[in-house]
């Protein structure tokens, strides 16, 4: 008996998720297959959406927000889980990556036209007192959390999009797509292999230039996330401030352009780009150089490049 082997592709589709572009690709000979799976991968993403967004009332997130200061509040495993992961994080990176960002004062970072001056020292302490990762405290036996201190307010910008890829991706895989990708807006999770066998090809933004790609890299079952301050930024008395914020300061970001993770898993790679960023070049790069599976590449702002141990750039 002969049997045709059809030849593979790739079926993408484009949407707008968590408040970001999504794409969705998987690998495939059946069109129709594959956009079943497709609609899985979204299907997740959406449900991660309700958990985590702060846009909603009824959400888990602002449960836990609308009672902070006051008592406890039950969550599922799954958000329990992804917070106390988030607080591992916290404590890797000195506090420089913290769900309880979401505290900070937003009345002074307006990051447009408007903003012709920095906060003095003071003030901007003062906006950003609220966030201490130290404050969610966490009760694995009822699956409760709170927060110490009213006003307070966590939020999962930092992470969410690189969780929502990650677990779509799962999903995916588990309706039996060999290969493919998910993309939350530059945060990529990948598995499998291109319809012809080569691995997927990833570009990493040049800083200066809107949808130029500086660098490619070709990978498989691995994650990369982009944290750059060409996006949102300002220009005060001649030097450029990053829209990310110390949170140990309460001043804007500055020095570095982009930070490029490339590791094993989108939530984290999602997490530990903007923690590098604060940290600086020399002290971000030696957090990256002492964990396993995690790699770096930063552009200052002079345009050199720095990478971790392992990644050497043409």
């Amino acid at each position: 008996m002969i049997t045709s082997l059809r030849e593979k592709f790739v079926v993408r589709r484009e949407c707008k998720l968590m408040g970001n572009r999504f794409e969705l690709s998987v690998v495939t000979d059946n069109e129709f297959w594959g956009n079943l799976v497709i609609d899985k991968g979204i299907a997740e993403i959406q449900r991660i959406e309700k958990l985590l967004t702060t846009f909603s009332d009824d959400s888990e997130t602002n449960r836990i927000n609308q009672q902070a200061g006051i008592a406890p509040v039950e969550v599922s495993r799954e958000t329990f889980e992804l917070v106390q992961r988030s607080i591992r994080i916290s404590g890797i990176t000195q506090g420089a990556f913290d769900i309880t960002y979401g505290s900070i004062d937003k009345r002074l970072w307006n990051f447009d036209k408007n903003m012709t001056a920095l906060p003095d020292k003071e003030t901007a302490k003062k906006m950003v007192r609220l966030i201490n990762y130290r404050n969610v405290i966490l009760d694995a036996e009822k699956c409760t959390i709170f927060l110490t201190e009213k006003g307070m307010r966590i939020g999962f910008g930092g992470i969410g999009k690189g969780y929502a890829a990650e677990r779509a991706k799962h999903i995916m895989k588990q309706a039996g797509a060999e290969g493919g990708v998910v993309n939350a807006s530059g945060d990529l999770a990948t598995w499998g292999r291109q319809p012809d066998g080569r691995d997927w090809t990833v570009g990493i933004v040049n800083p200066n230039v809107k949808g130029e790609v500086f660098s490619y890299m070709n990978i498989s079952d691995m994650a990369v996330a982009t944290s750059g301050n060409y996006e949102k930024y300002v220009i005060i008395g001649g030097k450029k401030y990053s829209h990310t914020i110390d949170p140990r300061t309460g001043y804007p970001v500055t020095g570095i352009k982009s930070v490029t993770i490339i590791t094993t898993n989108a939530e984290i790679a999602d997490a530990m780009a903007t923690p590098v960023t604060i940290m600086g070049i020399r002290t971000g790069l030696d957090m990256i150089n002492q964990i396993k599976n995690i790699e770096a590449v930063i552009i200052d702002d002079n345009d050199h490049i720095y990478t971790s141990n392992n990644i050497h750039i043409d």
